[in-house]
């Protein structure tokens, strides 16, 4: 659905966006994912014609956002959730950006009801809470009733419930053949729904692949316990499986326990415990995104 080709962005001698060339599948959530400063925004304004690219083009369906006849109808976007008039009312609101797009104003009450603010309606945004701006924000994107979401942050400011309720929201959109494509610093959340991700650093692309294969770069470790661990490490080591031995505890990598528990088995080598550790997708992309990141904590 969205084709991102090699865009650029620089500003002064700083490149913000190097280069950069992703897909982003319809009927899929995917995550956008990187440190501070590794060009998230800057890519997703030029995804939506709010900053021209040095370099390069992003197209829906093959057309290019500033030529698309509706873009309201096709793209809705959220790239900052305080994008409203303190002084209108929520109605008010969503009934100017309608007629900015030609949408008709029936949708203002609908899309309040699809975000859970029907009762808000008539609240002056300003005085909005974060999550309550949020929604709202939301809602406007979802006036023209578009094919793709295009959201930066959504989850900010909003309770465990809220963020459950966008999840399940974001994961339905996508079912029913949607395209969602989502920034998020909240990486255990995201993993929770996101299909894909599209990993970035220091204005350059890390990784695009499914959230299952970024998964699998994570190597698991064994931990064995027996009372025969020589034994178990020079099978072991006639594997070329790597072992630390500390006592009658092993650390094992590079294979699984499936592998480790038949070896023993097969050589009745007696196993008191065995059990498997993972790096968390936090910890991989903290590998990943590692080198380019711009602030690093001591």
């Amino acid at each position: 659905m969205i084709t991102v080709s090699a865009i650029t962005k620089q500003y002064g001698k700083r490149i913000a966006v190097d280069d950069m060339t992703f897909e982003v599948a319809a009927g899929r959530v995917t995550g956008f994912v990187g440190p501070n400063g590794a060009g998230k925004s800057t890519t997703m304004r030029m995804m939506v014609g709010l900053t021209r690219p040095d370099r390069g083009e992003v197209r829906y369906d093959g057309v290019k956002y500033n030529d698309l006849k509706s873009p309201g109808r096709i793209v809705g976007s959220v790239l900052d959730a305080r994008c409203m008039h303190p002084g209108r009312t929520a109605t008010d609101h969503l009934r100017a950006a309608a007629a900015i797009s030609g949408i008709p104003n029936r949708r203002a009450e609908e899309v309040l009801a699809e975000v859970g603010l029907e009762t808000a309606a008539n609240q002056r945004a300003g005085r909005f809470s974060l999550g309550m701006r949020q929604r709202l924000a939301l809602a406007g994107a979802l006036l023209g009733d578009p094919h793709v979401l295009l959201l930066d942050e959504p989850s900010n400011g909003l309770d465990p419930d809220g963020i459950r309720w966008l999840r399940n929201y974001l994961s339905s959109f996508a079912q029913r053949g949607g395209t969602v494509f989502v920034s998020s610093h909240l990486i255990s959340e995201l993993a929770m729904f996101a299909d894909d991700l599209v990993v970035v650093g220091g204005g350059k692309l890390l990784a695009a692949e499914s959230v299952d294969a970024i998964i699998a770069r994570g190597e698991s470790t064994v931990i064995v316990q027996t009372p025969q661990p020589a034994e178990l490490v020079r099978l072991l080591a006639a594997d070329h499986i790597a072992v630390d031995a500390r006592g009658d505890r092993l650390v094992i990598q590079g294979a699984t326990t499936f592998a480790v528990s038949q070896i023993a088995f097969d050589n009745r080598i007696r196993v008191v415990d065995i059990s498997a550790t993972s790096k968390s997708l936090e910890e991989i992309l903290l590998d990943i995104t590692g080198a380019s990141a711009e602030f690093v904590s001591a």
